[in-house]
């Protein structure tokens, strides 16, 4: 925790709870407090930081994971008591200023400027929030403190696990040039290599190359951003008026592991369903529409394939979603039967908040009206109240329902 002069403070708060879904598992089950958790079987939702300690990410394939810690506990996730959790936090943040930008279920960035004379100083406010989060919640939670969202977002991540780091106004640019490119916004993998080839390694490398320089490496668009935030420039504001304690997603999504073995064109289908079943219920129920679906899928090899389409028009509707799903499924029906699948998953993106507009040409025995008395049905006896006849004699369970930014 580093706590400087208030008068050298920037106002932007990023606050990040630590591994969220293995942090509430040992919360909620205190015999696994300090030990390595894992979260998912199939695919890693979550990994503890003791897990961690081992080698174990988050999406890495079970097995793997299970190699590299065999004394780790695996729990099965609860998106139920992570989304309560979720809430908790941000009624939290709520408390803390009126200036909440939410940005997945476990993270925020918060405007704190016009606190300092009824809460003090950024820092004091940042570490009053991570102590009412520890009490009301019962959650770690690591804040960064700075003047531009970048460069809080950049100081939570070193502040983890569970702690604070402010970045005084004085030594913002000695701190920002001493970073390694990886520590950019928007500097993935992919993009870290194509610079370490260029020998470009830190955030100050790239601060002294030249746009035109940066645009061959990594293109025109992607030149612009990293050198302007190289320069420490982010003019992005916490968006005002945003206070809400349930974050906004952009995407939803599930996957299913199929294990490996042969698998029929029947057992592949029935986990396509399953999975835009549930995506699709959950749109409903947080009143969603999106616009673009993706199907993707690992093989024995461990590789990935990854399809999208577009739709005309945002929707909720089942149907057009899993016809849309079945379409680009087909698109990979021949690696599907000689690469072996070992998990299907499938995301709808490009969510608004606006009524689900029907996608013609429209079928009206199977449109919104079934959707929502089916939806209906579920809520009163149970999910597994109402099952299409494919899923009969099926036990297909969603290890994930992911809640994208």
């Amino acid at each position: 925790m580093t706590i400087v002069a208030g008068d050298d403070e920037g106002s932007v708060l990023h606050a990040d709870l630590d591994s969220f879904f293995a942090s509430v598992e040992q919360r909620d089950h205190p015999e696994l407090r300090g030990r390595p958790v894992i979260v998912g079987g199939g695919v890693v939702m979550a990994a503890s930081y003791e897990a961690r300690a081992c080698g174990v990410k988050g999406a890495m394939g079970g097995r793997e994971a299970r190699r590299l810690c065999p004394d780790a506990v695996v729990v099965p996730p609860r998106m139920d008591a992570y989304l309560q959790a979720s809430r908790d936090v941000f009624a939290v943040f709520a408390d803390t200023s009126p200036l909440v930008e939410g940005v997945s279920v476990d993270e925020a960035f918060l405007d704190v400027s016009g606190l300092r004379r009824i809460r003090g100083t950024p820092s004091h406010v940042a570490a009053r929030l991570r102590s009412d989060v520890r009490s009301r919640v019962g959650l770690p939670i690591s804040v960064g403190v700075a003047r531009t969202k970048h460069l809080a977002k950049v100081a939570s991540g070193l502040a983890k696990p569970d702690g604070l780091l402010v970045v005084p106004l004085s030594r913002e640019r000695e701190f920002l040039l001493s970073l390694p490119v990886e520590r950019l916004w928007g500097v993935g993998p992919v993009t870290a290599g194509k610079l370490h080839e260029a020998r470009i390694h830190l955030v100050g490398d790239v601060a002294v190359t030249t746009q035109p320089e940066l645009a061959a490496i990594v293109g025109g668009a992607a030149a612009r951003d990293l050198w302007s935030l190289a320069q420490g420039h982010d003019p992005r504001l916490v968006a005002s008026g945003f206070a809400s304690h349930v974050p906004r997603r952009r995407s939803m999504g599930g996957q299913h592991a199929m294990g490996r073995g042969p698998h029929t064109s029947e057992d592949v289908d029935a986990v396509l369903l399953t999975l835009v079943d549930r995506v699709t219920r959950r749109m409903r129920a947080a009143d969603r529409t999106g616009s673009t679906v993706t199907v993707g899928l690992r093989f024995d090899d461990f590789s990935r394939s990854t399809t999208s389409h577009s739709l005309p028009r945002p929707t909720a509707h089942t149907t057009t979603i899993l016809e849309t799903a079945r379409a680009l499924l087909r698109r990979r029906a021949h690696d599907v039967e000689t690469r072996g699948l070992t998990l299907v998953s499938v995301a709808v993106g490009g969510l608004d908040s606006h009524p689900a507009q029907l996608v013609l040409p429209f079928d009206a025995a199977d449109g919104p009206d079934l959707d929502e008395a089916i939806d209906a049905v579920r809520e009163k006896f149970g999910r597994s109240s109402l099952r299409r006849a494919v899923q009969i004699d099926r036990q297909v369970r969603p290890e994930m329902i992911h809640l994208g930014e």
